[in-house]
């Protein structure tokens, strides 16, 4: 039985991934809900020294949905500057130590990490009425991508690492934004929340053997237009 750690594992994918692997694995989850605070640079060490884990799934990250004090009418020239910082320093500062840590502490193993459509294509201003998505996810959604694919050069052949570029989840979104993302998607539809355990049991897996640095867009065709 393999040792499987996800962070973020209390998020809308995080937990479906805990269900789906601890069916056959020991999974170990990591969340600020549940006291784990990855921006330490400590704990983060400590965590990782005294806990073996054999597969690393990240899927922890800052988004603007999840912030209910987020000013929602938000534009370009009104985020503040330490918002920006913020999400650099959450999701792509944090991923790294994270990631660094691991692979400090293992021989073998693989590394899955989940960008964003946004880190690949700019947000639609006209998704989100009058407000801005935040430039600083989608800045930091597109390190992921550059992150991962230095983690591959530097860590290969024994520790594998590679990257997810999920579409919209469908979750709690008003039912206009809902019809919005659908029409700009050739699957006519937002993903489900369980559609990505596939690949990730793939990528964490002998299957994905000879597969390190690759970049996987999950989105229904969002970015092919």
């Amino acid at each position: 039985m393999k040792t499987i750690t996800i962070t973020g594992s209390e998020g809308l994918i995080g937990s479906e991934l805990m269900k789906y692997f601890s069916k056959k694995n020991k999974v170990i989850g990591l969340d600020l809900n549940l006291g784990h605070d990855l921006s330490d640079e400590i704990f983060v060490k400590k965590w990782f020294k005294e806990n073996h884990t054999d597969h690393l799934i990240n899927c922890f990250a800052l988004n603007h949905h999840i912030d209910n004090n987020k000013n929602k009418k938000y534009t370009l020239f009104d985020f503040p500057l330490d918002s920006f910082s913020k999400y650099l320093e959450i999701n792509l500062t944090s991923l790294f130590s994270v990631c660094r840590e691991f692979a400090k502490n293992n021989k073998y193993g693989t590394i899955v990490n989940f960008s964003s459509t946004y880190g690949v294509v700019s947000s639609k201003p006209n998704l989100y009425d009058s407000a801005h998505k935040d430039i600083g996810y989608g800045v930091s959604k597109a390190g992921v991508i550059n992150l991962t694919k230095y983690l591959a050069a530097h860590l290969a052949p024994n520790i594998r690492v590679n990257c997810l570029v999920p579409g919209g989840v469908h979750f709690n979104q008003t039912k206009q934004f809902i019809k919005n993302y659908s029409k700009l998607t050739p699957m006519k539809r937002m993903m489900k929340s369980g559609e990505l355990t596939s690949i990730v049991d793939y990528l964490s897996s002998d299957n994905s053997s000879y597969t390190t640095g690759s970049v996987f867009v999950i989105d229904g065709g969002y970015t092919i237009w």
